[in-house]
C-alpha cells in the first residue's frame, strides 16, 4: 500500500471539521494520515478529541508574543511531527505571509461561503442580507491574501426561506464535513496521480514551439510538429508501477552519472537506449521548474536550427 501523506490540523476550537478529516483518514484507501493536532488555544476541545483517539497533540498560547514569535513555535511543531500538509480546521488566526510561504502549496483551508463571494466573517448572514438562493461551502489552497488562494471545490447549500445565520450554518457545516475529507485526499494524491503528472508535464511541454502530442506504443509522447520525438511520459510501463519522464540527454555518460548521484529518481528506460534518462515523476517532491528545464533541454536537442534559433532570440527579451 502506498505511504500515506502526513497531515498536520491546526484549529482553536471544538474539532468537529477537524474529526471529520481524522475519521476519513481511517476509511480504506484514503491516501492521508493525520499526524499532530495543533492549537494556538490550549483549553481547545479540538485537542481533547484528537487525544482521545490517539493523535499527537501539541498547543502553545499565542497571548503574550507577537505574531512571527508564536508562529515559529507552530511551525516547529509541526515539522517535529514530519508534517507535509496543514489542513486548517477553525484555526483562527490571520496567518503571516512568512509563514504561508513556508508552506506554500501544501496548506489548505476551508471556508463557510461559495468564494469569492463572502471572504472573512459574517458569511451566513450576509448571504442571507444580499438575497441570494445558496449559501455554501469552499476549500482553497492557502496564500497569503485572505480567503483568496485556489479553489479545489465547492458545494452550495440552498437557503430557505426562514433560514437564519444559525441555522443556514448548520447545514453549511453538514456539507464542509463531506468536501473537506474529499479534497484534502485528491490534493494529497495528486502528485503521484498518474493523470495529475501527465497534465503538469503536457502543460510545459506545449509551450515550446511547434510542440505536438501523441500517443505513442501507450505513452503520451511530445515532439516537434511533422518532426522528432522530446519526450514521453512512462505509465506503469509492463506494470513496472512507475510514472516517469523520458527525455534525451547527451549520452551514456551522462545516463551513468545520473543514475549513479539519484538512483531512486533516475533510470535507464528500456528500449530507449544511452541517449535518454527515465526521470521518477510519481516520488511527490517534484520541481516543475527542473522538469520544464529538462523539457527545453529535450526538445532543442531534436529542433531545427531555425526552431532554436527563435527559441534563443526570445529568451534574450
Amino acid at each position: 500500500m502506498p505511504e500515506k501523506a502526513r497531515v498536520a490540523v491546526m484549529l482553536s476550537g471544538n474539532g468537529t471539521t477537524m474529526s471529520s478529516l481524522l475519521f476519513h483518514s481511517r476509511l480504506p484507501n484514503c491516501p492521508y494520515e493525520i499526524v499532530l493536532v495543533a492549537s494556538n488555544m490550549p483549553e481547545a476541545r479540538g485537542l481533547n478529541i484528537a487525544a482521545a483517539e490517539g493523535i499527537p497533540t501539541f498547543a502553545h498560547s499565542h497571548r503574550g508574543l507577537d505574531r512571527e514569535a508564536h508562529e515559529a513555535i507552530m511551525d516547529q511543531a509541526l515539522r517535529d511531527a514530519g508534517a507535509e500538509y496543514i489542513a486548517l480546521c477553525g484555526y483562527m488566526r490571520v496567518l503571516t505571509a512568512g509563514f504561508v510561504e513556508n508552506w506554500a502549496g501544501r496548506m489548505l483551508n476551508t471556508h463557510p461561503s461559495l468564494l469569492p463571494k463572502y471572504k472573512g466573517l459574517h458569511t451566513h448572514e450576509r448571504a442571507i442580507e444580499a438575497g441570494d438562493s445558496q449559501g455554501g461551502c469552499s476549500v482553497h489552497v492557502v496564500t497569503a491574501e485572505l480567503d483568496g488562494g485556489p479553489l479545489l471545490g465547492q458545494v452550495p447549500v440552498h437557503i430557505l426561506p426562514d433560514d437564519t445565520p444559525d441555522s443556514l450554518s448548520a447545514r453549511v457545516l453538514m456539507a464542509e464535513y463531506q468536501l473537506y475529507p474529499r479534497m484534502l485526499a485528491d490534493y494529497v494524491a495528486r502528485d503521484k496521480s498518474p493523470d495529475y503528472l501527465v497534465a503538469q508535464v503536457r502543460e510545459r511541454a506545449m509551450v515550446l514551439p511547434d510542440a505536438d502530442e501523441i500517443v505513442s506504443h501507450g505513452m503520451p509522447c511530445f515532439g516537434i510538429l511533422k518532426g522528432k520525438k522530446f519526450a514521453y511520459v512512462s505509465l506503469d510501463h509492463h506494470g513496472d508501477g512507475k510514472t516517469a519522464l523520458l527525455v534525451k540527454i547527451s549520452g551514456p555518460d551522462e545516463q551513468a552519472q545520473l543514475i549513479e548521484n539519484d538512483p531512486d529518481r533516475y533510470y535507464r528506460p528500456a528500449y530507449f537506449g544511452d541517449g535518454w534518462i527515465a526521470i521518477r515523476l510519481d516520488m511527490g517532491d517534484n520541481d516543475w521548474d527542473e522538469i520544464g528545464e529538462w523539457l527545453a533541454r529535450s526538445w532543442r536537442a531534436v529542433a531545427p536550427k531555425k526552431l532554436t534559433g527563435l527559441m534563443d532570440v526570445a529568451d534574450g527579451f
